[in-house]
């Protein structure tokens, strides 16, 4: 009995003794596997560029047209003839509506009978004046009378011509309110109007930057329409007081629409240009990593015994322009940083270049 539990003691000390072992070479495994030194990430590299840059204000405001108006009838009436489309270019002066006008043009051949009865009287009173054979009075109460029908007839055609809409000026019609057939009661709104070349772009700067800003300076702006293409203005105007509320004041520029891409009410993001120019360090986007903590960059630099090591640099940045930030601190021009590839880098890790290929490096590090 006791040599059994002898042996059954020995198998089992034999058994714990071989997992022991067999766990002892996996740590040693592991521990090699993490003291190795890691493979050369393969990155996209880029160089620290000096660029002469124009500083800007930038601000946010609103697309309006030149001139805009919602066309309306002055006179009540009802649609005879609708004689234009919804979004049609039209002229100065072009006819657009016309409301049914019978009974004025009848009252108006009507007063102009008259006119001529009055312009008769008048004449033949003229005449007669010189002989002594009618009175002053007679004279004067001939020609207050031919005048009057004079004005008669000129009120009149007045509101014939009323009955008559057209375009004040160039521009593009909106939708179209009313149909044919429809009475429209004086004031009722038929269609818009807007001049859609130039545009005006009305935002507002700071107080401070009062001094900075003078009418012909150029503007740049961007809309959501046409993320990619920026449109270009100068300041027209600058308004004569600050807000009390905001302490900011308000601007407004010109913008050329030749093509009519850009609408009123659209929203922009405004860039006014300064004059002077300043030299500063810049790098792709791409290259900086942004977090809480600082942003920073890996500069690519030689290792000892060859090849190439990236250090990881605390940078401060600036603005950014067309894909590129301004650095103020933290580089020098000429070093050459990671573009791409910046996810999967460590401080002090070998890489090696590969600038044909643009690497995935949509994701931000957050460290």
């Amino acid at each position: 009995m006791i040599k059994r539990l002898i042996i059954v003691l020995l198998l089992f000390g034999a058994a714990a003794a071989g997992v022991g072992y067999w766990k002892f070479q996996q740590f040693q495994q592991m521990n090699a596997q993490l003291t190795a030194p890691r493979p050369p990430a393969v990155i996209a590299s880029a160089r620290v560029r000096q660029e002469n840059w124009q500083p800007m204000l930038r601000a946010v405001g609103s697309l309006r047209a030149q001139s805009g108006i919602e066309i309306t009838n002055e006179v009540p009436g009802m649609v005879s003839l609708i004689n234009f489309d919804s979004g049609q270019q039209v002229t100065a002066g072009e006819a657009l509506l016309r409301l049914e006008d019978s009974v004025e043009l009848a009252t108006l051949e009507s007063l102009k009978a008259d006119q001529r009865l009055a312009e008769v009287q008048f004449r033949r009173t003229a005449e007669l004046m010189p002989k002594q054979a009618v009175s002053k009075s007679e004279f004067d109460i001939a020609k207050a009378t031919y005048e009057s029908a004079q004005a008669k007839v000129a009120q009149q055609q007045a509101t014939v011509r009323k009955k008559v809409i057209r375009a004040p000026f160039v521009g593009i019609l909106g939708i179209r309110q009313v149909d044919q057939g429809q009475y429209l009661p004086a004031g009722t709104p038929i269609v818009s109007l807007q001049a859609l070349d130039p545009l005006y772009v009305d935002y507002a700067l700071p107080e401070r930057e009062f001094s900075r800003v003078a009418p012909g300076q150029v503007v740049r702006l961007r809309v959501a329409a046409y993320p990619d293409a920026p449109f270009s203005g100068r300041v027209s105007a600058i308004d004569a007081g600050v807000d009390e509320g905001s302490r900011s004041i308000r601007v407004r520029a010109t913008v050329p629409n030749p093509d009519q891409r850009l609408r009123p009410g659209m929203f922009a993001e405004v860039e006014t240009l300064m004059r002077e120019e300043m030299a500063v360090l810049t790098v792709p986007r791409t290259a900086i990593s942004y977090n809480t903590y600082g942003n920073f960059a890996y500069v690519i630099g030689e290792a000892e015994g060859g090849g190439l090591r990236v250090q990881r640099r605390q940078v401060e940045t600036g603005a950014v322009r067309e894909g590129r930030v301004a650095v103020i601190r933290g580089l020098a021009a000429g070093e050459r940083v990671v573009r791409a590839g910046l996810v999967k880098l460590r401080d002090g890790q070998p890489v090696t270049i590969d600038d044909s290929v643009e690497l995935d490096d949509s994701q931000v590090v957050e460290q």
